[in-house]
């Protein structure tokens, strides 16, 4: 106070978010989510070495340390988070068109909705692809343009395609969240019908395509499987979306998916890593096997059983600031963070082949490597100060504001 004035103070930061969250919105499913994207973040970092050529200079190709260590295999379970992404994808999908539909939401954990028919399906799925689909355009004229320019300055061919490959191989998952995106209201009436029994057919088809990978997979069925096998993270948050998902069915998800996980590996010869292995006969994710399906149980179980637990933490400003804040920059963390890799490893080309940067991933090499993650966060963080306006502005262009109720500024991104 000076001069008799009284200068109010600005809230700071975290306690702006907490004011600007709905009561409604499920700040665990929002956890899970920023979870998802930091496993996948931090596991790509982890595994996508670039190593320089020492003969010619400026030629790169990719390895991994999984090739080479095969310790790392049980790490990377921790970092393959898809299923948890598509879980999250699902429960989003569900309380959106709940809230559309004009019904009251259930509190975590509460009972089942009564069923009711989507009036804005079109209108729903077009919001949601251009929130997708604007960060993905932008990050693909960013590097369509880099790639000429490097072509033009003579970078190898090899070099080309290695960061062609770092870059665009992350966005696959996107067309399958697209398709599944768009068969919402068809998914969500088989959850209705038959609740949580939904997954088994997903389920036997995965199991199929498991069975005839030894022997050469059709492209059609290898295609077909990656969709199927997605879709089954996808209806578990889908149910849970409409109150089908209690506490106790994660005390079913969580053993059963360890177990199944530990037999598919000791008994049935599946891969232990739950990544691709250059070298290895097949790779669990591509498409993805019973495996990734058991793994993703073991971590949607997990979830649902620390649920009430992470509901309490997160009403704390401070805990759940940082929750928001990536799910509010959740598609351009996705689509840069790759980027991030990049633009740090051609800045050490200078100087030869750093530790962890850009020799052969071998031997101390990912011991290295984890000195390079904040380096990489930082960089990422500085490309999400430039390109973030893209993704904010899709999702304002996205919101409908219905008259009959008060606006609410969203604490993260759209459920």
């Amino acid at each position: 106070m000076t001069g008799g004035t009284v200068t109010a103070r600005r809230p700071g930061w975290a306690v702006r978010i907490e004011a600007a969250t709905p009561p409604h919105r499920d700040r665990t499913v929002d956890a899970l989510r920023a979870v998802a994207i930091a496993g996948v973040v931090l596991g790509h970092w982890l595994v996508s070495a670039l190593v320089g050529d020492p003969h010619q200079p400026g030629a790169l190709h990719g390895a991994s340390p999984l090739a080479h260590a095969p310790w790392l295999d049980p790490v990377s379970w921790f970092f393959q988070t898809l299923g948890p992404f598509f879980f999250a994808g699902g429960y989003a999908a569900a309380r959106g068109a709940l809230r559309r539909e004009g019904a009251t939401e259930p509190a975590s954990g509460a009972g089942e909705h009564p069923r009711s028919e989507n009036r804005r399906p079109l209108s729903w799925l077009g919001s949601r692809l251009v929130r997708l689909i604007r960060p993905v355009l932008v990050l693909a004229a960013v590097w369509l343009t880099a790639l000429l320019l490097l072509r033009a300055a003579g970078v190898p061919a090899g070099t080309r395609r290695a960061v062609w490959s770092l870059v665009s191989h992350p966005l696959w998952f996107l067309l399958v969240y697209l398709a599944l995106t768009a068969l919402t209201p068809v998914l969500r009436a088989v959850i209705v019908r038959a609740g949580l029994w939904s997954v088994g057919p997903p389920v036997v088809l995965v199991a199929l395509t498991d069975a005839v990978r030894p022997h050469g997979l059709p492209t059609w069925l290898a295609l077909l499987a990656v969709p199927v096998g997605w879709s089954v993270p996808y209806l578990l948050g889908l149910a849970c979306g409409q109150g089908r998902l209690r506490r106790a069915t994660g005390a079913v998800l969580l053993p059963l998916g360890v177990a199944a996980g530990a037999g598919l590996v000791l008994l049935a010869g599946y891969p232990a890593s739950a990544v691709g292995v250059p070298g290895d006969g097949w790779s669990n994710l591509d498409p993805p096997s019973l495996f990734a399906l058991a793994l993703a149980a073991a971590q949607l179980g997990a979830f649902l059983l620390v649920r009430p637990w992470l509901a309490r933490v997160l009403r704390r400003a401070v805990l759940w600031a940082p929750v928001a804040a990536v799910n509010r920059a959740a598609m351009t963390v996705y689509c840069w963070h790759q980027s991030a890799l990049l633009l740090v490893t051609f800045a050490g080309l200078p100087f030869g082949a750093p530790p962890g940067l850009l020799d052969p991933p071998t031997g101390d090499w990912p011991w290295h490597r984890l000195a390079w993650l904040p380096v990489f966060a930082a960089a990422l963080t500085c490309l999400c100060l430039v390109f973030h306006r893209f993704e904010a502005r899709a999702a304002r262009r996205s919101v409908t504001v219905r008259p009959a109720r008060p606006t609410v500024r969203a604490g993260g991104s759209a459920q």
